[in-house]
């Protein structure tokens, strides 16, 4: 923690202020996208795309997940996504699930999350949509094929949210599904035939 600290004290002596790009900020944000991804450390947004302060919008949680559209209680995803589409007017959204996700895994395994009611209720959005594939995942400790049925998954939820359908609608969106590999850092991207090619 201390070295988090020290780089957060010196952040505004290591920016370069000067430039103005920082003062821009203070005018709005105008990102070119919505990242929806795990909150699992090894996955960093800014760092895998390359982007600068603005450029993207981001909402993470564990196993990013979509809450089909009305679910109950009211959810900070829906509106994330409700903002970034209806205010901010992205253009394109992403969703990005990994390798080794701890989310996919305690649902591969059938984790006893008693303990953990929280997190037992949200993987409980997630895995109807997995039941066919949970049996073989655990197999496979980088849980891919899982982890890219939920990123399948969770796009089919977005596109029942109205604002996103309307645009969808009208080619005012697009939708991109990614998974990570952090063990290689390898992209792969969610082709149109439903199938996941990897990107070297």
């Amino acid at each position: 923690m201390r070295a988090l600290l020290e780089h957060a004290r010196s952040f505004r002596r290591r920016a370069d202020f000067d430039h103005g790009e920082y003062r821009k900020l203070a005018d709005g944000q105008f990102p070119e996208a919505l990242f929806i991804t795990c909150s699992d450390s090894r996955v960093i947004p800014a760092l895998i795309t390359g982007a600068r302060p603005g450029e993207i919008f981001e909402l993470r949680n564990a196993g990013n997940i979509v809450p089909p559209h009305g679910m109950r209680p009211v959810s900070g995803e829906a509106a994330t996504i409700e903002y970034a589409l209806e205010v901010l007017g992205v253009h394109d959204i992403v969703i990005c699930g990994h390798s080794h996700c701890g989310a996919m895994g305690a649902l591969a395994s059938g984790a006893d999350l008693s303990r953990l009611p929280g997190v037992g209720a949200w993987l409980s959005v997630a895995r109807p949509g997995l039941e066919s594939a949970l049996d073989t995942a655990s197999a496979d400790p980088s849980l891919r094929e899982l982890a890219q049925l939920n990123v399948r998954n969770q796009l089919a939820a977005l596109e029942e949210y109205p604002a996103a359908r309307r645009r969808l609608e009208t080619g005012r969106l697009r939708l991109h599904g990614w998974f990570y590999q952090v063990d290689s850092a390898e992209l792969w991207e969610l082709d149109t035939d439903g199938d996941f090619r990897a990107h070297s």
